[in-house]
C-alpha cells in the first residue's frame, strides 16, 4: 500500500467531498432551474465513488488516506442529501437518523480495523444498499424538479400522485430498513474480526 497522499484516486475522492456544498447550494438557493444542476452534481459525485476505487486499483494508488476518505466522502454526500429532504419535509427525521447512524457506525468500524490491517468482509448487499440510496435520492430530486421547474408545469398534476399517496415515504422506508439490515449483516459477518480487534486493544 502506498503512503503517497496526492494521488489521482484521492483527488477524485476529495472532489466528491467538495461537490457536496455545491450540491446543497444549488438545491436550496431557489433560483429557477438550479434543482436540475443539483441533480446533475449529485449524479456526478455519486459516479466518482466507483471511479476513484477503479483508479486506485488500476494504478496501484491504494493509500491509507484513500481508505479513510472514500467511505467518509460517500457518507458526507448521502447524509447531506437526506438531511436536506428532512428540512424540506419530504422524509421523516427518524429514517435519516437510522441511515446515518448505520453508515457512520460501519465506516467507523472499517477505519478502526484498517489501523491494524484487519480484513473486513463486505457483502454484495452493501453495494445494493448504496445503489438504492442513490436511486431514492435521485427520485426525490426529480420530484422536486417537476414541482418547481416551470417547463414541467404541464405534468405537475400527474406528479402530485406522489403527494396523494406516500410513495416517497414507502421508498425511503424500504431503503432505511435495508440499510439497517446491511449494517447488522456487516457486524454478524465480521464478528470474529471485530472481537479479535477489541481483544488486542
Amino acid at each position: 500500500m502506498k503512503s503517497k497522499i496526492f494521488t489521482r484516486a484521492n483527488f477524485i475522492t476529495t472532489l466528491r467531498i467538495l461537490l457536496t456544498p455545491l450540491f446543497l447550494y444549488f438545491l436550496f438557493t431557489g433560483y429557477q432551474y438550479f434543482e436540475i444542476l443539483a441533480l446533475i452534481i449529485f449524479i456526478l459525485a455519486s459516479t466518482t465513488d466507483a471511479y476513484d476505487g477503479y483508479i486506485a486499483r488500476k494504478y496501484s494508488e491504494v493509500t491509507k488516506l484513500g481508505k479513510f476518505l472514500d467511505p467518509l466522502a460517500d457518507k458526507v454526500l448521502m447524509s447531506a442529501a437526506f438531511i436536506s429532504f428532512v428540512v424540506m419535509d419530504l422524509i421523516p427525521l427518524w429514517m435519516v437518523f437510522l441511515v446515518i447512524l448505520r453508515d457512520f457506525m460501519v465506516t467507523g468500524l472499517r477505519i478502526l480495523m484498517s489501523t491494524k490491517d484487519s480484513i473486513m468482509v463486505t457483502r454484495s448487499s452493501a453495494k445494493i444498499k448504496t445503489g438504492a440510496q442513490i436511486g431514492v435520492v435521485c427520485f426525490i430530486l426529480v420530484y422536486i424538479i417537476t414541482q418547481r421547474w416551470k417547463i414541467f408545469l404541464g405534468i405537475s398534476e400527474y406528479i402530485k400522485v406522489l403527494e396523494n399517496y406516500p410513495i416517497i415515504y414507502a421508498l425511503m422506508l424500504i431503503v432505511t430498513l435495508f440499510t439497517v439490515w446491511t449494517g447488522i449483516e456487516y457486524i454478524i459477518v465480521n464478528r470474529n474480526s471485530i472481537k479479535q480487534y477489541f481483544k488486542k486493544s
